[in-house]
């Protein structure tokens, strides 16, 4: 079964190693097959993975895109072993993460590693409305208290 993408005008996505950028109108892709794809919002390059959280994605994303997890596994696990250590609630997204990198599932890491991210986001917004940059009865699952 084919994956179906929509690009919008002047849209990029990776596909493989290639890196194909949409015209002027919207397009709709069919495409099969087992290469690394994607869309252009996933897509963190050195210079914009510019928090702890998006570092850890780009490493994963180094790893989905390039096929290697040998070649930036010690990157990864420096770079959330320090992740987990300032935000010890993150540890079970970033052990989510781990598992779906040695099962080979690259993509969902990439997924688990978007929800990293979010979680950066929240204790960053914490910290700015005055709280201590944790939350209150910070848990260690991942999850925010009260939810």
């Amino acid at each position: 079964m084919a994956l179906k993408v929509e690009l919008k005008p002047g849209e990029r996505i990776i596909v493989g190693d290639c890196v194909i950028t949409n015209d002027n109108q919207r397009t709709r892709l069919f495409i099969e097959g087992r290469a690394p794809i994607l869309r252009e919002k996933d897509i963190f390059t050195a210079d914009t993975a510019d928090t702890p959280a998006k570092r850890v994605y780009f490493a994963v994303q180094l790893m989905y895109l390039d096929g290697n997890v040998d070649k930036h596994s010690d990157q990864f696990l420096e770079l959330s072993r320090d992740y987990m250590q300032a935000a010890p609630s993150s540890a079970s997204i970033i052990e989510r993460i781990n598992n779906k990198i040695l099962t080979g599932d690259l993509y969902k890491a990439l997924r688990e590693a978007k929800a990293l991210i979010s979680h950066e986001e929240e204790r960053l917004n914490h910290a700015k409305r005055g709280g201590s940059g944790l939350w209150p009865d910070d848990t260690t699952d991942g999850s925010t208290p009260g939810s």
